[in-house]
């Protein structure tokens, strides 16, 4: 006999009923989540609909669409993006009634003054990111879709305007009223779980860095990675906001915990790097003196993962004090007269020391969001994110082509239904100018378009015409209204639900007098897949290159924003110049993990060197600028400064070497003026150092001196 056969029934009962409750669990998680999607967008898509006919509005589709367009996840992010789509919509219809205005019935004048409106709104989009960035794309193609049907009555414009607003407004109420009452998902608790799981994974990765458990290049990538993390958290942040649940109070925590993470994670990439350049560099006793401080590090995070927020028993707050007390005590073991090796350890102490502060803010800032204390934080800065200007460009220029292409081809074609391939082909390339993959992204809503197309004539012929009263028509088209939802919950198959959804909503929403036209229903099908292509063409034929991280715009703008670390204003002690350098540098490195993906290449990856090289520098250099203006020590530092100034502008080996050899002129001096102030020559000297280093690494290994500043100093 068998042990299972042996056993109980009520304990094989117990098993098989645990065994279900956890499939079931698993399947909630899963494709029950995907479900309610699916329902509350129907409710919503049908509610709008019944509204719309019951109201009399001119186009009930728009109402439909707008329900669509707002199917999210969360009644967050519906919130938000709710907010942006009414916000878009007036700047839209403002944009079009201005033209007609100025332009009535003037194809060339009117459809260039489009095109440079949608330029316009498309490189704002590039600029700007999440709803922010949808709401200048809406207001670029809103005016399009007002402008183009009032080419040949223009008297009519306003009354498209205000049908165009209130199908709009009327979409808008139904879909945030449906995704907050039915069966609702919040998004705060997402975001808090998403803080949690951020901090594990930052407090881990630090960890095996400090136990020399983590290769550089696989370092390099969680850099890259954390780099997404931060735009992502700033992105859940923003949708939160506009729910009830998470207070103004706690947005700001989660703003600060961002801010936090980002100077402890600049932090310790300096350190890092520091003390791997010290390992791999000459024989030196200084790794080995500073491991005791790694340990003491090591030990407070991994106290930190466990919870309980102690370091050899005492508070995590004390662990400032306890590496100064392990480096006094290292530091007696330095070779007596070796300035070079005093001058490392010092850097090495400052830079663990700093990082440890900073940890201290952080793992507060952390507890006090997972227990929902209130905090006093100060008031946050706005994300600033950064676009390569090239690509801004690139961006508005391919939608104004997109504009005139299609303008050019409804002209010469006299095809009336080829106005609905210039819309979309319009709409498609500025709402595709945001994506690191517009092609992949443009190809996947077309496959929802040639999918949607024989779908919706079959529904539209053979169920929808055959409908009595609305009960019937949601009948009707709920199959392939269910199947495109489907599609659109599933992050693989998005963009192909979303096509089949725009699609359909075109042609199942019905008028107030329906006309079954078969000629009419295909050439319509027909243009507004074809505009998509062209759309996809665009993108494959004009500057294909220019897109968002590609690694060659993001490698330039790094070191344009390196080099305005050094040149621009300077206020007070540098904290906006700083937030500001750190998020640009960042979401330019976000910009490349989106592009990237999941295995980058050798030239993303130096890019990503690159980067961080540049982003420790950057720190350095305002560091070195706010102690200049705080101390009065300009004269000793601006010679330094405008040499790395001139390297960041020319980069080459000579200007290099420039810049290396201002760096340990500028040793004695700084010594010499900051002798009265031992903790500012102590930050000074250390800034002076990561520079330093940092510039090594530009120059070839052979050849650059080991000394460097630190003789100088």
């Amino acid at each position: 006999m068998t042990p299972d056969s042996a056993a109980p029934p009520t304990s094989r009962l117990s098993h098989l009923t645990g065994a279900t409750r956890r499939a079931l669990q698993g399947w909630v998680a899963a494709d029950g989540e995907r479900l309610l999607f699916v329902v509350r967008m129907l409710a919503a898509a049908y509610g709008a609909l019944w509204l719309a006919l019951r109201l009399g509005l001119d186009a009930p589709l728009t109402a439909v669409a707008t329900t669509f367009v707002l199917a999210l996840p969360s009644s967050g992010m519906v919130l938000e993006k709710a907010l942006y789509r009414l916000l878009g919509t007036v700047v839209g219809c403002t944009a079009a009634l201005t033209l007609v205005a100025l332009f009535p019935q003037q194809a060339p004048p009117l459809f260039a003054g489009l095109a440079l409106w949608i330029a316009l709104c498309t490189a704002g989009a590039a600029m700007h990111r999440n709803q922010q960035s949808y709401s200048f794309v809406l207001a670029g193609y809103t005016a399009c879709m007002i402008a183009v049907p009032a080419l040949d009555n223009p008297a009519n414009v306003f009354a498209l305007a205000v049908t165009r607003a209130t199908e709009v407004g009327l979409g808008v109420l139904v879909a945030i009223t449906v995704h907050d009452v039915l069966l609702p998902r919040a998004h705060g608790p997402q975001v808090l779980r998403t803080v949690q799981a951020r901090y594990e994974r930052f407090l881990g990765f630090c960890r095996q860095v400090l136990e020399h458990r983590l290769p550089p290049a696989e370092a390099e990538l969680n850099h890259l990675r954390f780099a997404a993390d931060i735009a992502a958290l700033e992105s859940g942040r923003a949708a939160a906001f506009f729910e009830a649940g998470l207070g103004r109070a706690q947005t700001r925590q989660l703003h600060a915990f961002n801010e936090a993470f980002m100077a402890a994670l600049t932090t310790f990439y300096t350190l890092h790097r520091l003390l791997h350049r010290m390992r791999t560099g000459a024989a030196s006793p200084v790794p080995a003196l500073v491991a005791p401080l790694e340990a003491l590090l090591a030990q407070a995070l991994g106290g930190a993962l466990a919870q309980s927020g102690s370091i050899a028993g005492a508070p995590i707050d004390m662990l400032p004090a306890a590496l100064a007390q392990q480096a006094e005590s290292a530091r007696t073991q330095l070779p007596p007269g070796d300035e070079r090796l005093r001058i490392d350890f010092d850097t090495a102490v400052e830079l663990a020391e700093r990082f440890a502060r900073h940890l201290v803010t952080f793992v507060g800032i952390y507890h006090g969001l997972a227990q929902k204390k209130r905090m006093q934080v100060s008031e946050p800065q706005a994300y600033a994110p950064k676009t390569p200007p090239g690509i801004v460009a690139a961006s508005g220029a391919r939608a104004a082509i997109a504009l005139l292409c299609g303008a050019t081809l409804w002209y010469w074609l006299a095809w009336p239904q080829l106005s609905n391939a210039l819309l979309m082909s319009t709409i498609f390339c500025a709402l595709a100018s945001g994506s690191p993959r517009p092609t992949a992204m443009i190809k996947q809503v077309l496959t929802g378009f040639v999918i949607g197309a024989p779908l919706t004539y079959a529904t539209v012929f053979l169920l929808l015409a055959r409908a009595d009263g609305f009960p019937m028509l949601m009948l009707a088209t709920a199959p392939l209204l269910c199947l495109a939802g489907w599609l659109t919950s599933d992050p693989k198959r998005a963009g192909i639900g979303i096509g089949m959804a725009m699609l359909s909503s075109q042609f199942l929403a019905p008028q107030h007098l329906v006309n079954y036209d078969a000629g009419v229903v295909m050439n319509s099908l027909f243009a507004q897949t074809g505009g998509v292509v062209l759309a996809y063409l665009i993108f494959t034929v004009v500057l294909p290159e220019h897109t968002m991280g590609n690694r060659t715009h993001v490698a330039a703008a790094l070191w344009r924003e390196a080099l305005s670390a050094c040149t621009a204003r300077l206020r007070g002690q540098g904290a906006r110049l700083r937030h500001r350098f750190d998020n640009r540098v960042r979401d330019l490195l976000s910009q490349l993990n989106a592009a990237a993906g999941p295995a980058p290449s050798p030239e993303a990856r130096a890019v990503v060197r690159q980067g961080l090289t540049l982003l420790e520098l950057g720190h350095a250099v305002i560091e070195l600028r706010a102690l200049a203006r705080a101390t009065g020590a300009d004269a000793a530092l601006d010679p330094a400064l405008r040499a790395v100034a001139d390297y960041l502008r020319v980069p080459g080996e000579p200007s290099c070497r420039a810049a290396v050899a201002a760096l340990q002129a500028a040793g004695p001096a700084v010594r010499t003026a900051l002798a009265d102030d031992p903790s500012s020559l102590r930050a000074a000297l250390t800034a002076l150092h990561s520079i330093h280093t940092s510039l090594q690494d530009q120059l070839p290994p052979p050849t650059y001196p080991l000394t460097g500043v630190i003789h100088a100093s």
